[in-house]
């Protein structure tokens, strides 16, 4: 929004079907195959995927290590239903790693039933009210968030569809070089040396930090299954056990 001129009044923080060539931005989640809270869903990603088959839509997928998302969101939703509090990153919640690691001992048991999908760990969600603030509520009544495998499986989807993938932590390398990148594929025509993008926020690998500092963690990576494993293998990490 910052850097595309003219073309950023264009953007919309959702995602929306258009059933021709359109103009319009839209930057948000979805889901391929399951549903999940807060991600709009198959159905809508289906009409997104033949429109970028019909060569009039493109896909930019920004992704990062599935253990890092794991983290990220469990704090976000927690912290969500906890505190009635959005945020937009751990390091709102916590002042270092060392207190994430100790909230995520003391809270190990949450964590997992997060990670597994556990709808339970939604029981005491906010009302309609306030998720209507940031997300179409028809897409979080009465659904769960993903487990982790099928978070793992939902971005190796994606990374087959997408006309640009685009990881985050290269972003934390050079995020003037990865964002030019998207300029190309939007066909916006700026002075490279004259755009400005900060680097993510975001720590990336924390989740390794984490892994040596909690056993339980560690234990819940070295247990995650075959599949998942190749998955994240396949995307291009590993999982440092």
């Amino acid at each position: 929004m910052y850097n595309l001129g003219e073309r950023a009044q264009f953007f919309r923080d959702g995602i929306r079907l258009h059933s021709r060539p359109t103009s319009m931005i839209y930057s948000g989640h979805a889901t391929m195959k399951y549903v999940s809270r807060g991600q709009a869903p198959p159905a809508v990603m289906s009409g997104v995927l033949k429109a970028i088959k019909c060569g009039f839509a493109d896909l930019i997928f920004v992704y990062r290590h599935p253990l890092d998302s794991l983290l990220t969101n469990w704090i976000w939703w927690r912290t969500l239903i906890r505190d009635r509090i959005l945020i937009s990153g751990i390091s709102q919640v916590y002042k270092n790693t060392d207190d994430l690691c100790a909230d995520l001992d003391r809270n190990f048991l949450e964590f997992k039933a997060f990670a597994e999908g556990d709808p339970e760990f939604f029981a005491s969600a906010p009302g309609q009210g306030i998720r209507i603030i940031f997300m179409d509520p028809q897409w979080t009544k009465g659904h769960r968030f993903l487990s982790l495998p099928e978070f793992v499986e939902e971005m190796e989807l994606f990374l087959q569809f997408a006309t640009l993938p685009l990881r985050l932590e290269d972003f934390e390398i050079d995020a003037s070089r990865e964002f030019s990148k998207i300029l190309k594929v939007m066909s916006v025509d700026l002075d490279l040396s004259r755009i400005q993008v900060a680097p993510p926020m975001t720590k990336p690998y924390r989740y390794l930090a984490v892994k040596d500092k909690v056993p339980q963690f560690k234990s819940f990576i070295d247990g995650l299954n075959a599949e998942t494993k190749r998955r994240i293998e396949k995307i291009g990490y590993d999982i440092g056990v």
